[in-house]
């Protein structure tokens, strides 16, 4: 069969399978009810010799894998943070997959690399960044602050650790929130610098960094003979989205000189809105920049936008171009290939393009703006009922609660929400998660999902009061 009698055959399915699908997400249990190793059970232990048609692949996806599919685009979806799809974003995935593209180098595909450096540029606008700041796409946030951190290593060696290794010297200490991203932890051992050399700084009680301390922790470790390497500030936290006061961080990098990375994964798309900004005072001292699109931005996973002051340090920490990759463009173009660590690199601009264009500015806006509302309205359910308590200030999209039945101890009360949760999450109703903030069992629930509406949030508060009842 030929490529056109294959696309005849397969697209016109996929493309009614689609449509139906997401006409019917709404009433497919949101997280999947399969049990461990069902599926696994349910696979074929060896692959089949011969070809098989295209019908009976598809019977088998629809029969076997998607009863243990999470629907992460149902607008019942309000756990973690999301990771979010639009049509104009699935089009060019779509598209992306077709051409098959591997823009390691501008010489792999022209439009790919020129694409990539207008899109960042839009964006940086979009969300008020300084024009200083250049952007390239990493996969992931924690690609982006491992990315940061090497670059932060190699720019206080002068690049001697590229070079020659760890003299054992340095003694780097990094800075973060005890409530930061499990990413810095995972990007200072894989770096190099070791878990022991991050320092998690007490926060305040509104989970944001308490500066004043992160002051005296670098003061002490100067003091010991460490060398302040790097400060991640958090401007929204994954487990409340508390916001780190980057204005108070910036002040402290200009008396201690420490590399500055922000982690905005989630939250900055709220930078869209220019009542958020505020929120950016002090940017102008940051190295780095991060937040991710394909959480609440309406562009598919995966979809990470890093900016950096200086595009130089970048290239000198990992630029390497061996003869066979040596092009005669190299010095005249962005080789994207050169700004983090993968060499091979997917087209993600065209999708976030195709967003952008499709949305408009101020229909991202409208979106964004629409979602932080309805948080507010479940905020507001959450805290005139007197059998649940609000555990974090409300800063965006993020409802922190509990169920908080009376006379009960804090260990009974974390074993009925940690139970309150599970039983929620079982009846594919609504799918939410959970973190620990002071000790105590917090429920999450998330407004992002692309296509959630004020029904959709409501019949979440619905759920939750049903199950806490019963």
């Amino acid at each position: 069969m030929d490529i056109e009698d294959s696309i005849n055959e397969i697209f016109p399915e996929l493309r009614k399978w689609i449509t139906d699908y997401y006409r019917g997400i709404e009433n497919l249990p949101v997280k999947s009810k399969s049990k461990i190793r069902e599926i696994f059970g349910r696979l074929p232990s060896a692959p089949p010799a011969d070809g098989e048609q295209f019908d009976k692949i598809f019977g088998d996806f629809n029969e076997i894998i998607m009863p243990g599919i999470t629907h992460w685009q149902s607008p019942k979806f309000f756990a973690y943070f999301p990771a979010n799809s639009s049509v104009p974003s699935l089009a060019a995935e779509v598209i992306t997959a077709a051409l098959g593209v591997q823009g390691m180098k501008w010489e792999t595909s022209p439009a790919a690399a020129e694409l990539e450096e207008m899109v960042m540029n839009w964006l940086r606008d979009m969300i008020g960044l300084p024009g200083t700041f250049t952007g390239v796409i990493q996969d992931t946030a924690s690609t982006s602050t491992l990315a940061s951190l090497i670059n932060a290593r190699e720019v206080m060696s002068d690049f001697s650790i590229n070079r020659s290794g760890f003299s054992g010297k340095e003694k780097f200490r990094v800075y973060c929130s005890t409530e930061a991203h499990s990413s810095i932890e995972k990007a200072v051992k894989i770096t190099g610098i070791g878990r022991e050399n991050l320092v998690k700084i007490p926060v305040k009680d509104d989970f944001s960094m308490n500066t004043v301390l992160l002051e005296k922790a670098i003061k002490s470790d100067l003091n010991a003979g460490h060398k302040p390497l790097c400060v991640v500030a958090a401007l929204g936290t994954t487990g409340s989205t508390a916001i780190d006061s980057l204005r108070d961080i910036s002040e402290l990098k200009k008396k201690y000189g420490f590399w500055l990375h922000v982690d905005a994964a989630h939250l900055g798309t709220a930078f869209l809105l220019p009542e958020y900004r505020k929120y950016l005072k002090g940017i102008e001292e940051a190295d780095t920049f991060v937040f991710n699109p394909h959480k609440w931005m309406f562009t598919n996973f995966d979809c990470s936008a890093y900016f950096l002051k200086d595009r130089n340090s970048l290239l000198n920490t990992f630029e390497i171009i061996p003869e066979y990759l040596k092009t005669r463009s190299d010095s005249a173009v962005n080789n994207y290939c050169d700004w983090g660590i993968p060499l091979g690199r997917r087209f993600r601009a065209l999708k976030l393009w195709f967003v952008i264009r499709s949305f408009g500015v101020k229909g991202l806006q409208e979106k964004v703006r629409g979602h932080i509302e309805l948080a507010k309205m479940f905020h507001e359910k959450v805290s005139s009922d007197r059998d649940f308590e609000i555990l974090a200030p409300l800063t965006c999209n993020l409802v922190c609660f509990r169920y908080k039945p009376p006379g009960k101890s804090e260990d009974e009360l974390n074993a009925i929400n940690e139970k309150l949760l599970q039983r929620i999450n079982d009846s594919g109703r609504i799918y939410i998660s959970h973190t620990k903030l002071n000790g105590k069992y917090t429920l999450r629930l998330v407004v992002a999902q692309t296509n959630v509406e004020k029904r959709h949030v409501l019949e979440a508060w619905d759920t939750i009061k049903t199950f806490s009842k019963s």
